[in-house]
């Protein structure tokens, strides 16, 4: 019983002289963080007391930064900033009004005209800007759609054009000239895997090929290639067992290759400038009723049909009766004397 008590005492002591001893580390730690920032204000109190002239010069310094910045004269000039697309925006800030000061003796009359200041001198005339641009702006891809076809289609029909049935049919318009070749040149190449007889189109059609491909050397000193031309509707069938991007062939809808006034333009060797130039000049076509077009990827080219409104119709010449010229009136000395002996006489 008395070593139990012991033990108990032991460890109550024990107990009692860590708790102790950590207490005082606690009190030493904290007395000396609060010591730290007394001696840090301590010292700067000190440096300043030694160079008092340093710290107010320091002092007068921040303060003169300080109003400099209060009184930075504000801009009075256009400046230009650039966006993060790389559009230029243009900021105005408006100027303010030349106050008038009063002149400082006043000897003019009472009613004399109050003195008004000279107008300000007119800026220059800006230099005229040209309206030839080489700037080419992107255009969104013409896709094609049903609607399009149809009204393909139904202008085709008002052209009174007739599809082309077979060869033997495609043939006899050609020896008739109601198809010319494609016009090919150094500036329009035709694809040479395409049959001579399906190297034909309607003569507008042509009109409108040779302008094209001009226009298109003239700018970027490459030809244009032309991928298809007519086609008959027997080959139309075949071509839809193989292409499923392919038009009907019979029907009310038709591919519009089958009257001659269809022509493909290829695209896989053209760059995105030639693409978006190629586009907008189509388009603007295609808005004053000239053409439809059809840019199609899957065989890379553009679809067009061109009509005859391309080509504006001449007047009609009426040949003009030849005008008769009027018989002088014989002459009465030469009509009454006699000719001579042994010569005719001339008619006139």
């Amino acid at each position: 019983m008395v070593l139990s008590i012991l033990r108990v005492l032991s460890m109550v002591r024990t107990v009692f002289f860590s708790f102790l001893l950590g207490t005082l580390l606690a009190v030493s730690a904290s007395g000396q963080t609060a010591h730290r920032p007394k001696a840090h204000k301590s010292a700067a109190a000190a440096s300043a007391s030694h160079h008092p002239a340093r710290h107010a010069s320091s002092h007068k310094a921040r303060r003169k930064v300080r109003s400099s910045a209060r009184r930075r004269p504000r801009p009075t000039a256009r400046r230009s900033a650039l966006t993060r697309r790389g559009h230029i925006r243009t900021l105005t800030v408006r100027r303010r009004p030349a106050r008038l000061t009063p002149p400082a003796s006043d000897t003019s009359a009472p009613d004399s005209p109050i003195p008004t200041p000279d107008p300000p001198a007119a800026d220059p005339a800006p230099a005229p800007v040209s309206l030839r641009s080489t700037r080419i702006v992107p255009v969104a891809p013409l896709k094609g759609s049903m609607e399009s076809l149809v009204r393909q289609n139904e202008k085709t029909e008002a052209d009174s054009l007739e599809r082309i049935l077979n060869e033997d049919d495609l043939n006899d318009r050609i020896a008739r000239g109601m198809l010319v070749p494609v016009p090919t040149s150094s500036a329009l190449s035709i694809n040479a895997n395409l049959p001579q007889n399906r190297r034909y189109c309607r003569p507008w059609t042509a009109t409108f090929l040779t302008d094209l491909a001009r226009a298109h050397q003239t700018r970027f000193h490459s030809p244009l290639e032309v991928s298809s031309a007519v086609r008959t509707v027997e080959y139309q069938k075949r071509l839809q067992g193989v292409n499923g991007n392919a038009a009907a062939a019979e029907g009310d809808v038709v591919s519009p290759h089958v009257t001659g006034a269809t022509i493909d333009i290829a695209k896989h060797d053209m760059s995105a400038r030639e693409i978006y130039w190629l586009r907008g000049r189509l388009l603007a076509l295609q808005n004053e009723g000239k053409l439809d077009v059809e840019e199609e990827f899957q065989q890379a080219c553009f679809h067009i049909t061109v009509y005859k409104s391309y080509v504006p119709e001449r007047p009609a010449h009426t040949p003009h009766a030849p005008r008769r010229r009027a018989a002088s009136p014989p002459d009465k000395d030469t009509e009454s004397a006699p000719a001579p002996s042994g010569i005719a006489s001339r008619g006139r």
